[in-house]
Order: C-alpha cells, then sequence, then structure tokens
C-alpha cells in the first residue's frame, strides 16, 4: 500500500475509525509515501491479471447504492493495455444493465481478483468508460478471446488511480475443476493401476 490508495481508502471517517481502533499511527508512513508506487502496474500485477477468469466490479448508483457483479470470462479477458489502463470486452448477460447504468452518472469502480488456490488478491480503483462494439469493432477484436461463444456489446477501459495487495489470512483456499485437473488425473492412474493390478492377482488365485 501507498499514497495513492491512501488518498482514495482513507477518508476522514475511515481515519477517525483507525484512530478510534488504535490502527491511525500505523498507516501514518502511508500519507507521505511516494506517489505513484500504487498506481502504475509492474509485471507482477500484469501476469496475475492475465491468469484470472473473473473479477469482483463495484459501481454506485446515482441513489448512493453500490452494486457488486462478478464478471466472468476465459483466462485473460481482463487485458493489460498499458500499466495504467485495463479494458475488458462486456459480454451480453441478463441485460439488467446495472453496471453500465451506474456508469453512466459514476465512473468510479472499484475491481477484486481473487486467485483462491494461492490466496492472493488484487484490489484496484479506476474510473471506467464505455464504447459500444459498433463504434470500435477494432478494439472489440484485440478484446475479444478466440473461440469465447460470449457476444461482446461494448468495450470497458478501467484508468488505474490505485491498486493494492491484500494479505491471505482470511483468504479461504478453493480450487476449479481445472486447477485440480492434475492431481485427479494422478489419482485416476493410481487406481487404474490398482484395478489392473487386483484384477490381476484374482486372476492368479483362481488358477
Amino acid at each position: 500500500m501507498a499514497r495513492a490508495v491512501a488518498e482514495i481508502a482513507f477518508t476522514p471517517l475511515v481515519r477517525a475509525r483507525q484512530t478510534e481502533e488504535g490502527s491511525r499511527e500505523a498507516y501514518l508512513p502511508f500519507d507521505a509515501a511516494d506517489m505513484g508506487a500504487d498506481d502504475r502496474l509492474t509485471d507482477r500485477e500484469a501476469a496475475f491479471i492475465s491468469e484470472r477468469d473473473g473479477f469482483y466490479q463495484a459501481t454506485v448508483s446515482e441513489t448512493g447504492w453500490p452494486y457488486v457483479q462478478f464478471r466472468g470470462g476465459p483466462a485473460g479477458f481482463l487485458k493489460v493495455l498499458d500499466d495504467k489502463t485495463l479494458a475488458f470486452a462486456d459480454f451480453r448477460g441478463n441485460r439488467q444493465y446495472i453496471s453500465s447504468g451506474n456508469l453512466a452518472g459514476n465512473e468510479r469502480v472499484s475491481l477484486i481478483l481473487m486467485d483462491y488456490p494461492n490466496r492472493r488478491r488484487l484490489k484496484i480503483w479506476a474510473r471506467a468508460r464505455e464504447v459500444a462494439a459498433k463504434k470500435d469493432p477494432d478494439l472489440i477484436k484485440r478484446l475479444a478471446t478466440p473461440g469465447y461463444r460470449g457476444l461482446p456489446e461494448r468495450a470497458v477501459i478501467l484508468s488505474i488511480e490505485a491498486f493494492d495487495w491484500n494479505c491471505p489470512q482470511h483468504i479461504p483456499q478453493r480450487f476449479t475443476l481445472d486447477e485440480l485437473e492434475p492431481s485427479l488425473a494422478a489419482l485416476r492412474g493410481r487406481i487404474d493401476a490398482l484395478e489392473r493390478e487386483n484384477a490381476e492377482l484374482k486372476a492368479f488365485l483362481k488358477r
């Protein structure tokens, strides 16, 4: 964490609560940290983002209510365009357009990207703008994943304001079927070998 995160996340009320809870002093160094240390992606963040197949996105409505949505797609569908810019193809879903409508009134978004097997979490604060697919087909083509069935309606461009890595203390370990497949394949191989060995032993005893 550095100054960019502190300026966005540590509002006066947050700082007051930190004071009440006794943690304000621990975060004072971040108020004076060098600006820019956490608003430009490095190779570490780019690699992490390229491996994700989904993220949680928060927007805020004009009535002040937050809305959190899970955005999923093939691994790497959230693209790193440069060290300050992310983008993804927004695929057609249930057509409620809550996130899209919220962005029309407030461009601020917050993302949480999870790596459950390795208990890693990346938080990103950004400003979002939408580009209709018909207005920039070249951009949509750049963001598309060949063979993926989703129909992109627009591109969402995210200009990064800050990001922060969280500690893994309370992140549960969870695995997808694809992540478990190497271990499952090894177990299936072992079971097949044991079944063949068992069959051979049965055949031998019948002689």
